[in-house]
């Protein structure tokens, strides 16, 4: 797992938890439908008559793209985004079974997980902020560069594989029928970040053991 962060991400949020996994051997065929509509309704339950915005996993990341100068009503955490789509529209679409599953734990938990195709990166994958000449593709294809200081996800290649940090991915290393081994990672900010962190991928594991073929390659704890 050639992945970690920037010394200076880790001081600048000294509250960050992390807990990645890495895996592999899953197909578009996977069946996963009862695992999404258990997580969803403990997500639907959890938010019951408030906004997702209430909630303090969400209140935390709020807070720190007010840290790095983004508004947050207007850049939004990767979890918030999925909560305020289900209030909405009462259910996500369907992507990928992995996509899919990852979404709804990060629902259900209120905390952002990333989902990357590990066969897309070029060397350490790394959360630092942007140079502003990296290159992020985003899902139409439309080719972006990241603003200078931007907190990014990127690779030894200069390819940036998230913008605004957890709030927009790229098209470039999203899952997809190919994709062999997908690095996942849960991020918080919120006070009891370490624990839920490492619910949540516990979840994971456990949604994925049993399914055929699926193995869980490697699991790792952030920064370190």
């Amino acid at each position: 797992m050639d992945f970690g962060y920037a010394d200076e991400i880790r001081a600048d949020f000294p509250e960050l938890a992390v807990e990645a996994l890495l895996v592999g051997g899953i197909t578009p065929g996977t069946e996963v439908s009862g695992q999404l509509s258990r997580f969803t309704a403990v997500a639907t339950e959890r938010l019951g008559p408030r906004t997702e915005s209430d909630l303090p996993e969400i209140q935390a990341w709020r807070r720190a793209f007010a840290k790095m100068g983004l508004k947050p009503t207007q850049y939004r955490c990767a979890s918030e985004a999925l909560l305020r789509r289900l209030r909405k529209e009462g259910a996500l679409p369907r992507i990928h079974p992995l996509v899919d599953l990852c979404n709804a734990i990060s629902l259900a938990f209120a905390i952002p997980v990333a989902v990357i195709d590990m066969a897309m990166m070029t060397g350490r994958l790394e959360v630092r902020r942007a140079k502003g000449t990296e290159i992020y593709e985003s899902f139409s294809g439309a080719i972006e560069h990241p603003e200078p200081e931007e907190v990014i996800y990127a690779d030894a290649g200069g390819n940036a594989h998230a913008r605004r940090w957890t709030n927009r991915q790229s098209g470039r290393s999203a899952i997809r029928a190919t994709t062999a081994t997908a690095l996942i990672v849960a991020e918080a900010m919120h006070a009891t970040g370490r624990q839920d962190v490492e619910r949540l991928i516990d979840a994971v594991a456990a949604a994925l053991t049993g399914i055929n073929g699926v193995h869980v390659m490697e699991r790792q704890s952030f920064p370190i």
